[in-house]
């Protein structure tokens, strides 16, 4: 028979010999097409595998010392020779056909029950890896998407200043690279320079390394230079421009990646 023509009863034919109901000579000769076929081979080990994912993980269970002494029961009365066929009446307990079944039956329910909790487990595990990404987003909202950059620099081309902005989150980081320091009745502020119309005050800097500030993609979109100019202490009104002289200057430019 070829079973790669038939994939459901394939698929549930190995399920089931993966499970150990599968018995006799149906267990033969589905090992039999398992060693001519070999998409029967391959539907065979991968349920053994999943299988064995699943008593991965169960937890180690040392049996009781009752089970071992049935266990070698069982061996030598393999092994030890019968002289006659006892009557029907004298059949010890171990061979009673009934009490097989029971512990038969009793094997599938175990098997069944060992599927059950790994099904569990692996929704728990779904579950645990779903939160998992959820952090995931959300610590990559939190980055930075930084899309324009600019390099202010003085006179004498010393970059002085990085800027780095982040419309998505209305970022503006500035990063002092030079030495420069403003007096303390001094502040440092920073410019928008449309290609047109007046410039744009976009904050007061403060003193230290570096400093956020805050500004929408609409008050650097479109905007080629960006410069800092020298002001009295906590700065000046936007509208009416720089009064104190630029110390930096430099082009904004947007990333495309």
């Amino acid at each position: 028979m070829r079973l790669h023509e038939h994939p459901e009863l394939l698929d549930r034919l190995a399920a089931s010999y993966a499970l150990g109901t599968l018995r006799g000579g149906a267990r033969r000769r589905f090992e039999t097409l398992a060693r001519q076929q070999p998409a029967v081979q391959a539907a065979c080990q991968h349920w053994l595998g999943r299988m064995a994912s699943l008593t991965e993980l169960q937890p180690a269970i040392t049996p009781p010392p009752y089970v071992w002494t049935r266990i070698q029961n069982q061996l030598q009365l393999e092994t030890t020779p019968r002289l006659a066929t006892p009557p029907r009446g004298a059949i010890g307990w171990w061979q009673s056909l009934a009490l097989w079944r029971t512990m038969a039956a009793a094997g599938v329910c175990a098997t069944v029950a060992a599927v059950v909790v790994g099904l569990q487990v692996n929704q728990g595990l779904r579950s645990e890896a779903g939160a998992q990404i959820a952090e995931l987003r959300q610590q990559l909202q939190a980055t930075p998407q930084i899309q324009y950059v600019a390099v202010l620099a003085d006179e004498k081309s010393t970059a002085s200043m990085l800027v780095t902005i982040d419309p998505t989150n209305n970022t503006l980081v500035l990063q002092r690279v030079s030495g420069f320091q403003e007096g303390g009745d001094r502040s440092l502020q920073l410019w928008a320079l449309p290609p047109s119309g007046a410039p744009r005050s976009l904050g007061v800097l403060g003193q230290g390394p570096l400093v956020k500030l805050t500004a929408a993609e609409a008050d650097v979109r479109e905007v080629p230079t960006l410069a800092i100019s020298l002001e009295p202490r906590g700065g000046v009104p936007g509208a009416g421009g720089p009064t104190g002289p630029v110390l930096f200057k430099g082009s904004l430019i947007q990333r495309m990646l």
